[in-house]
């Protein structure tokens, strides 16, 4: 008694109201598991993988679908021997199903696009191209426009980037037929390569250009006008769609990215969007207090200090930073105040002080003291 076949969505694990879509996805999934290549002398496997594409040869054809879903398999079968379906649905025709779905070989079904694109009849893309640029710590912050001179390959003028002499055109490769792909046939498999004698490309160049000499592109130098945005960073890389290397052939243009590299600054150091200076100021300043002129990227700016001030504490001029790439405003600037110690003193300056160091105590000095009752306190122990 020959094998009951079951349901076709059943089998595609797809549902029946599914669309042509969600029918070749689902087929697309269980194919590529199935694929007597991935699951090599595993007889189920290979069944399975009949099954799925007998399914989706009979789901993804309207007229049959709709037949299948009125009768069933029963349905199928009154269709004749021109229909697929009613007979065993061999190896063969699993592969051709498998081949018109996916496309190409069945070496880029599996490995994908191991080479960074596939074959393709027309002319191939141009390279990518990087240029490292310089720019000043202003520039990353406030953003500027700048100029470049880099050396490329362009579409030739006289041909446009045919590579054929102005008045004749290029002519399909007759070893391919001007598919670019050449097709085997290996047992159960049909095997694609690319065509050696146009190179992919599905045409030859009878008469090349003279300028060119065929390849439809010349050397160059082209001066390209860039935008740098506000807040850039070092190392960050803009890309300039277009403006790499020029096809083959009237290919697609590849792009260029130009790598920025930020100059120190003399005075400030940058903390994502913010950025900090130190400033020196006088024992006196710190001690009575007063005000200060502080360098921004915006020009001076007055900074109040508060009597007592302790060296290295930091104060903070809001908005006065680095401008924010996404547009929220700008980082703040954050002031380091050093307290100086002077190096030269007279004799006048020298009494004064140590009249003024024996004059104080604890309370003009709280935090020595509290250090001095924590060393008290560790000897204890």
């Amino acid at each position: 008694m020959a094998k009951q076949k079951r349901d076709y969505y059943e089998t595609l694990e797809a549902a029946k109201e599914a669309s042509a879509e969600d029918i070749k996805k689902a087929y697309r999934k269980l194919a590529m598991k199935y694929h007597p290549d991935k699951n090599p002398d595993n007889k189920g496997a290979e069944d399975r993988f009949k099954e799925v594409s007998e399914a989706y040869e009979v789901l993804s054809n309207p007229e049959k679908r709709q037949t299948y879903d009125q009768f069933g398999h029963a349905g199928l079968e009154g269709l004749g021997a021109g229909s697929r379906g009613f007979h065993h649905f061999d190896m063969n025709e699993a592969m051709r199903t498998f081949s018109g779905v996916f496309g190409d070989s069945i070496f880029d079904t599996f490995f994908g696009d191991v080479f960074g694109r596939r074959t393709r009849r027309g002319g191939a893309r141009g390279s990518d191209l990087r240029y490292d640029l310089t720019i000043s710590f202003e520039d990353a912050a406030f953003g500027t426009k700048k100029k470049i001179t880099i050396p490329k390959a362009e579409a030739c003028g006289t041909c446009g980037g045919t590579g054929a002499k102005p008045g004749t055109e290029r002519t399909p490769c007759p070893r391919c037929g001007g598919t670019g792909q050449i097709s085997t046939v290996q047992g159960f498999f049909s095997v694609q390569r690319t065509c050696n004698r146009c190179g992919g490309m599905g045409a030859i160049v009878s008469s090349p250009c003279p300028e060119c000499a065929g390849s439809g592109r010349v050397r160059t130098r082209k001066t390209i006008s860039m935008t740098i945005p506000a807040g850039m960073e070092d190392g960050a890389t803009l890309r300039i769609m277009g403006e790499g290397e020029a096809g083959e052939r009237g290919g697609p243009p590849g792009n260029l990215y130009v790598v920025l590299h930020v100059e120190s600054h003399l005075i400030f150091d940058r903390y994502g969007d913010d950025i900090l200076c130190e400033v020196p100021i006088t024992f006196a300043t710190a001690v009575l207090g007063g005000e200060i002129e502080v360098p921004t990227l915006d020009g001076k700016a007055k900074l109040k200090i508060p009597h007592g001030t302790a060296s290295g504490q930091i104060f903070r001029l809001k908005g006065k930073g680095i401008a924010n790439r996404r547009g929220y405003g700008r980082g703040d600037q954050h002031v380091r105040v050093i307290v100086e110690t002077p190096q030269k003193l007279n004799k006048r300056q020298r009494q004064l002080l140590e009249d003024f160091s024996a004059s104080t105590g604890d309370k003009e000095h709280p935090r020595r003291a509290a250090f001095a009752a924590r060393v008290k306190k560790l000897h204890k122990k």
